[in-house]
């Protein structure tokens, strides 16, 4: 084994100058501990420092670009051997990248305290030797990629230096090393959003073999096993509770702050938290394939992909450069002065345009993470924003999808309504089907009287059939019950249908071959849809519309109490999409929100699509907004959220350009010292990424 790669999977995912990002996945029974991550990477040449987050299985490395450059860093790092473990390391995660910024700051800050108080021939050698690092790095990107805002930095620097003004240089560093540590420190805030949203599972799972309790690494666990789960226990999989009582705090997947009780029939997420009890779990979902997996990977991506925005800003900034360049040699041409044109150097625009944009998206982003919305990556984010049109399907999404008992109608005088639909729960309650289900619920309300049977028979899409007293009762749909059991329902054909116009869905109960009642069952409309879609108006949504495969009568119904502008109804999944595809041809930017398998389609085929909390597997992977709590108001909640960000960054963007074109302007005319403009430029950008924190729209959201 000695011989293979360490890593089976090594793909770099984002990459600035001197510092790359990889995704990673080491050989199974090799070492993936932290500690040596860190510490074997670290030793490969050119490499500077790491970063390692785990949960996300994520590199961040940083390198010497004069020693290496991003292909050959990555060609050695796939290289690696496998190594032997490593000790543990005392440090916590992450002190390495903040002791090396921490030091360089540091070294800055008491090289720029030297300027002033130590005697003039010491003063050249601490500048020149805290300068250096940097001064290289200057050189080595000029020479790989030409004229960029670091390079017009070491020229600053190397100007100052020139001219022995050691307090502009030293002025300079110092600012530059404490905006590389305010970055680090913003990139150390992204990478907690996987810990607050997730928590770790143990690299060690209990599972139920023959009988027997026997503990196996968690990338043994396969689908169909028994994962047995004690109080305090992080649930490792993804699954449905064969045995056992416990409470759940889900709060990690769902937000959802009050715990949740599970037993048999219960669907419990990997990364939430057994409170109290003991589960027996059938595993349906392992590894890479569980909730928390998924989310994992879609938080990393979130982290690193860039949106246009971001990438309008970095392009903008990277053609000023040029500009700032010809400036700084007019300046230096009208006034023969090198010390204006070292101060105009220094006031590029780069910094802030390329940083305030991806830190206000993380922090929208990790906002909305918390109060239970998880945002595909900052692209996501910024259609979310430019929505015009938001296209609700109907059942489960506007309405709740969960049916519920409306009417009960005894046509037999020795039943009760009530009893009625305790007649069909003594049978149902062998059966999970929603239907069922739901005549079960309803019983319980009443008085719940148990009628004794005698073996329950399913006849599949038809209904349920046994014997009570000696007689034959069924339960189903009208074609089971007039056409298979013979039943005449004629006589109350009026009442049948006029539960029917209504939109109900109608089930037959049929005793001794009699039809002695029908219970009439309906979808509930979410009790926040109305107000939903109001807010959705406010937030600058021009249409609301609905799509449906139910009837056009029901579909009319529901259109009505909440104002929608429109729907389409009987619809089978393929002209959902094809709706959207012409609606958005004719200009409209369309959120969809949807749940159920038929829906992946139109999600994806939206300019953004968010599906429910409660929605098939392939819509929520479809999906580029997928909502961790069942409330139809967090899409009014990822709506506001989305607006309040490009606002926000709308503001930096400007505050940025006019801020720095005031500097610039003042360095030009020689107005400002190398020492007041790295202050101001460099304080500014500060000023600017802090605002992009403080202001992130997660106040804006209602707690969970």
């Amino acid at each position: 084994m000695n011989g293979l790669p360490w890593f089976l999977r090594l793909e770099p995912v984002h990459r600035v100058p001197g510092r790359i990002r990889l995704r990673y996945a080491c050989r199974p029974g090799t070492p993936a501990d932290e500690p040596t991550l860190r510490r074997i990477v670290e030793a490969v040449a050119g490499v500077t420092s790491v970063r390692v987050s785990r949960a996300a299985q994520s590199l961040a490395v940083r390198y010497d670009s004069a020693q290496t450059d991003a292909v050959v860093l990555c060609h050695a790092l796939a290289a690696l051997p496998i190594p032997e473990p490593a000790p543990p390391a005392p440090a916590a995660e992450g002190a390495a990248g903040e002791e090396n910024h921490g030091a360089t700051l540091a070294r800055s800050l008491a090289a720029l305290v030297g300027s002033f108080l130590l005697p003039m021939p010491l003063r050249l050698p601490l500048s020149l030797a805290v300068a250096m690092p940097m001064l290289r790095e200057g050189m080595a990107i000029h020479a790989r990629e030409g004229v960029n805002s670091h390079v017009l930095e070491a020229a600053a620097v190397a100007i100052s230096l020139a001219r022995k003004d050691f307090t502009a240089a030293n002025t300079t560093v110092f600012m530059l090393a404490l905006g590389e540590y305010m970055e680090e420190s913003i990139a150390r805030r992204s990478d907690a959003l996987l810990k607050r949203l997730l928590r770790p599972s143990s690299d060690q799972v209990w599972v139920l073999r023959d009988g027997v309790e026997i503990q196996v690494p968690a990338a043994a666990v396969a689908v169909g096993d028994s994962v047995v789960i004690g109080a305090g226990t992080v649930i490792p999989v993804d699954g449905t509770v064969l045995s056992g009582e416990a409470t759940v705090n889900e709060a990690a997947m769902t937000g959802e702050s009050a715990p949740v009780v599970k037993q048999r029939g219960s669907g419990v997420l990997s990364g939430t938290l057994m409170e109290e009890g003991r589960l027996v779990v059938y595993a349906e979902h392992v590894g890479s394939h569980t909730a928390a997996a998924r989310i994992a990977d879609y938080v990393e991506q979130s982290l690193t992909a860039k949106s246009e925005a971001q990438l309008d800003a970095a392009r903008l900034a990277d053609r000023l450069v040029p500009t700032v360049l010809k400036l700084a040699g007019g300046s230096f041409l009208m006034t023969g002065n090198w010390r204006s044109a070292a101060s105009v150097l220094q006031a590029d625009y780069s910094c802030a345009l390329k940083l305030a944009t991806p830190v206000a998206f993380k922090s929208a982003m990790y906002g909305a993470g918390k109060a239970g919305i998880l945002i595909k990556g900052a692209n996501a984010l910024e259609r979310l924003a430019q929505a015009d049109t938001v296209i609700f399907d109907k059942t489960g999404t506007l309405t709740t999808g969960d049916l519920q008992v409306t009417d009960s109608l005894a046509f037999d005088p020795s039943f009760s309504p009530d009893d009625l639909i305790c007649l069909a729960a003594s049978v149902e309650e062998h059966y999970f089907h929603p239907l069922a289900m739901a005549v079960v619920a309803a019983a319980r309300e009443t008085h719940n009287r148990h009628f004794d049977h005698q073996e329950v028979k399913f006849i599949v899409a038809h209904g349920v059939a046994s014997v009570i007293d000696g007689k034959r009762i069924v339960v189903g749909s009208r074609h089971f019950i007039e056409d298979d059991e013979g039943i005449d329902t004629t006589a109350h054909r009026d009442a049948i249908d006029g539960l029917h116009r209504d939109g109900k869905t109608l089930l037959f109960i049929g005793f001794g071959g009699v039809l002695v009642g029908v219970l009439a069952l309906k979808d509930t409309v979410r009790a926040a849809s109305a107000a939903t879609i109001a807010r959705l108006r406010r937030a600058g949504v021009k249409r609301v519309l609905m799509l449906t495969g139910d009837h056009r009568d029901r579909a009319a119904e529901l259109a009505a109490a909440l104002h929608l502008d429109g729907f389409h109804a009987d619809l089978l999944p393929a002209d959902k999409a094809r709706i959207i595809e012409d609606l958005s041809r004719g200009g409209a930017r369309i959120a969809f929100v949807g749940d159920g398998i038929n829906d992946a389609p139109a999600l994806a085929g939206a300019h953004v699509g968010i599906a429910m909390q409660k929605g098939a597997d392939i819509a929520r992977l479809t999906a580029d907004v997928a909502l961790l709590e069942d409330r139809i108001e967090r899409v009014a909640d990822a709506k506001e959220t989305a607006n309040a960000a490009m606002a926000l960054i709308a503001r930096n963007y400007h505050l940025t350009v006019g801020l720095n074109s005031a500097i610039l302007g003042a360095a030009a005319l020689g107005l400002l010292s190398p020492v007041g403009t790295a202050v101001l430029h460099n304080g500014t950008t500060i000023g600017i990424l802090l605002n992009a924190l403080r202001s992130a729209p997660s106040a804006a959201l209602p707690p969970p």
